[in-house]
């Protein structure tokens, strides 16, 4: 937003790294050795950084995002957009993250926008091209959003499929970590191939059951974002599948990731969501058995590879 020529400001909970974004233009924790613009400053007011702002990014870990928003009810300017930049699916409620957001900000859908694709945050720090999805209920709103970021190397599209656009973004981090376990496992390119292929399956079945529209999943915000979190040693949940199929607990994995893998608290509520649909994702049944019920990661490609055999394509 600030390479588009956006005034931004940067509500964080740290004294210091608030410090080191406003006076050195610097973000050592979590982008060392970028320069950020100078256009960037920050506070650890929250209040204070939306109290003007037409756009609000939200950008928290998905599980703290109501008790991060709460607080802030009331305090948006009228005419402001929400954006959600959160992957993940609420426990609990199974709520996708731009739900969350209208229901404790009590916003209108037009007002509340979800941004996904390919979109490794160290690449667009380094202005390495990539495009994005906006995605809201509202063409003008997914609009305004859209001249609001792009810029010589980040190239935003509109979708009006906010569903479709949200699962993509949830479900993949789910699928990247199954592939991490397996190339932690010292597993080859036909597993990943494979795992990916038929994640993009699992994430389509589920959107498609809930709405979604079925030129979403091929496109940036699906295939795109599923290939790059795949693939990416950048990738946090591909970072800690890694870590687990090389033999690491959870609690150990998660601080040797650093930083928030969304796929760990996420892949529970997409499961139970999907069973409550009746939708069948053994990808992401076998990550929650291994992450929460004991399953050896050797026992992951079998558990997958042992289903019932069917045609590839299902007619009628």
């Amino acid at each position: 937003m600030a390479d588009a020529g956006c005034h931004v400001t940067v509500w964080g909970r740290s004294a210091e790294v608030v410090r080191q974004i406003a006076d050195q233009h610097r973000n050592e924790a979590y982008l060392p050795g970028i320069d950020l613009p100078a256009s960037v400053t920050a506070t650890t007011d929250a209040h204070e950084a939306i109290a003007q702002a037409r756009i609000v990014a939200v950008a928290v870990p998905s599980q703290v995002a109501r008790d991060t928003l709460t607080p802030l009810r009331g305090a948006l300017r009228d005419d402001a957009v929400v954006v959600s930049l959160m992957k993940g699916v609420e426990l609990g409620t199974d709520r996708r993250m731009s739900e969350v957001v209208a229901q404790t900000l009590d916003l209108p859908d037009e007002r509340v926008a979800v941004v996904s694709g390919p979109n490794l945050a160290r690449e667009i720090a380094r202005h390495q091209p990539t495009a994005t999805v906006v995605a809201s209920t509202s063409p003008d709103t997914a609009a305004f959003v859209a001249r609001a970021v792009a810029s010589s190397y980040f190239r935003p599209y509109t979708n009006p499929d906010v569903v479709g656009v949200e699962l993509c973004g949830a479900v993949k981090n789910v699928i990247a970590l199954a592939v991490g376990i397996s190339q932690g496992r010292g597993l080859g390119y036909n597993t990943m191939a494979t795992v990916i292929t038929r994640g993009l399956v699992e994430i389509t079945r589920l959107g498609l059951a809930l709405g979604a529209a079925p030129e979403t999943f091929p496109g940036l915000a699906g295939m795109g974002d599923l290939m790059a979190t795949c693939a990416s040693p950048d990738s946090r949940n591909h970072t800690l599948g890694g870590h687990i199929g090389r033999g690491m607990g959870l609690d150990e994995a998660i601080a040797a990731t650093g930083g928030t893998a969304e796929a760990v608290k996420t892949c529970r509520p997409v499961l139970e969501l999907a069973r409550r649909l009746g939708i069948e994702m053994p990808i992401t049944e076998a990550v929650v058995r291994v992450l929460y019920e004991g399953l050896p990661v050797d026992q992951l490609a079998p558990m997958l590879l042992s289903r019932p055999r069917r045609s590839e394509v299902v007619t009628g």
